[in-house]
C-alpha cells in the first residue's frame, strides 16, 4: 500500500499536527501510537514543545539523540516497539515523571537514565535485561517500578529501598530471593467440625452429600496407603437419642 514499505509508515508534519490531543490533565499529547512507524519521524521536531509523547505499539528500533529537543516532556510512552538500546540523550529529559519502555528488546540501560530524578513511574518489564544499575537507586521519586519478565537474577538493595517506592513488580525473573517453595500436597481434606449422626436420621440431600464425601475418601485411601495398624476406639458409641433430638440445631449452626 502507498506510504508503506521496509521503513514503515511515513509520518508527515500534517499527520503529526492532527495527532495532537489535549489530555485530561490539560497537557498536549502527541499520539502516534499504532501508526506502523519504523523510523523516528524527524518532522515531529516541529512539535517538540508538547508535554506528552506516545510512540507506543510501533516498530521503532532506535530512538535518536534528537529526542533531547523535547525538553517539555513529562510523559513518554515507547512500549511495544523493537528498541534494543536507549540513547544517552534520554537523560536530558529532566521533566519526565512517566517513562514506559515495556515490551521492547532492551539488554542494558544507559547510565544517563539515572539523571531523570523526577521519575515517578518507570516500566522496564518484558525486556531482555540481565542486570540493572545500582545507580537506579538515585531515582528517589519513583513510586512504581516494573521489572517483570526479564532475566534478572538480583535486584540491587539501593532499588529495593527507594524511599517512595510503593509498587515493585519483579515477577517472572530468575530471582533466587523470590523463588517460591512448592507447597506439599495435602491429600487429607481438613474439616473444622465433626457431627456424628445415624444414617437413618439424615435427610435425602445430606445423605447424598455424605455418600459423595465417603467416595472421595475411598479414592484418597487408594492413592495414599494407610498404616498397617488401624487405631481402635472401643469407647466410641453411636449417637444417642439426645444427639438425634439436637441435630436440627446442629444444622442451623
Amino acid at each position: 500500500p502507498k506510504g508503506k514499505g521496509p521503513q514503515g509508515k511515513r509520518i508527515t508534519l500534517k499527520v503529526a499536527k492532527n495527532s495532537v490531543r489535549v489530555a485530561f490533565n490539560g497537557r498536549r499529547r502527541l499520539d502516534l501510537s499504532k501508526m506502523g512507524i519504523a523510523t523516528f519521524p524527524k518532522c515531529i521536531l516541529e512539535l517538540a514543545d508538547v508535554e506528552e509523547l506516545d510512540l507506543s505499539r510501533n516498530m521503532l528500533k532506535k530512538i535518536p539523540n534528537i529526542i533531547e529537543k523535547f525538553q517539555n516532556l513529562m510523559w513518554l510512552d515507547l512500549h511495544s516497539n523493537q528498541l534494543d538500546e536507549l540513547p544517552a540523550a534520554i537523560g536530558t529529559l529532566r521533566n519526565l515523571t512517566y517513562l514506559n519502555l515495556c515490551n521492547n528488546k532492551l539488554k542494558s540501560l544507559p547510565e544517563e537514565l539515572t539523571l531523570l530524578r523526577g521519575l515517578r513511574t518507570l516500566n522496564l518489564g518484558l525486556n531482555c535485561l540481565e542486570t540493572i544499575p545500582t545507580t537506579l537507586g538515585t531515582l528517589r521519586e519513583l513510586i512504581e517500578l516494573g521489572l517483570f519478565d526479564n532475566a534478572l537474577t538480583i535486584i540491587p538493595k539501593s532499588v529495593k529501598k527507594l524511599p517512595k517506592l510503593e509498587k515493585l513488580n519483579v515477577k517472572r525473573n530468575p530471582l533466587p530471593e523470590f523463588a517460591e517453595e512448592e507447597e506439599p500436597i495435602d491429600t487429607v481434606k481438613r474439616i473444622e467440625s465433626l457431627y456424628l449422626v445415624e444414617k437413618k436420621d439424615l435427610c435425602g440431600s445430606c445423605l447424598q452429600t455424605c455418600q459423595g464425601e465417603r467416595d472421595e475418601l475411598h479414592k484418597l485411601e487408594d492413592m495414599t496407603p494407610g498404616p498397617s495398624n488401624k487405631p481402635s476406639f472401643p469407647s466410641l458409641v453411636t449417637p444417642n437419642s439426645t444427639a438425634r433430638d439436637n441435630q436440627e440445631e446442629w444444622r442451623m449452626k
